[in-house]
This record gives structure tokens, sequence and C-alpha cells, in this order.
């Protein structure tokens, strides 16, 4: 699974992009696993993005 994630980052974060300080890299990181986990959609998940899933399926147990 680390494997994977790593991927991801490299070839759609980290490919090609020059960070001039390590604030900027971290700022960058903090800002793609937030639109990541938050509002890019999942084939998995139904094409929705987790906290959509998430909420979607609670809906669903109430």
């Amino acid at each position: 699974m680390a494997e994977a994630t790593f991927k991801i980052l490299k070839t759609e974060l980290i490919n090609g992009t020059q960070f001039s300080t390590l604030e900027q890299l971290a700022l960058e990181l903090f800002d793609y696993v937030n639109w990541y986990n938050n509002i890019r959609s999942h084939s998995t998940l139904d094409y929705l993005s987790p906290v959509a899933y998430r909420n979607f399926a609670l809906k669903k147990l109430v």
C-alpha cells in the first residue's frame, strides 16, 4: 500500500515540479492530501470523494 501511495504522489504531485523551500513542499503536500481525501472522486467509491461516500453510507444506516 505504501508503494502505491508513493507512486501516486510521484506521478501526480512531484513529477516535474521543483520546490524552492521545504515549507513550499510541505504546503503543496498538505493541499494535495486534502484534495485527494476530500474532493477527488474515486472510481472504487462510485466516483464520489471519500467524504461524500462516507456521508452517503451513513445516511443509508440511519
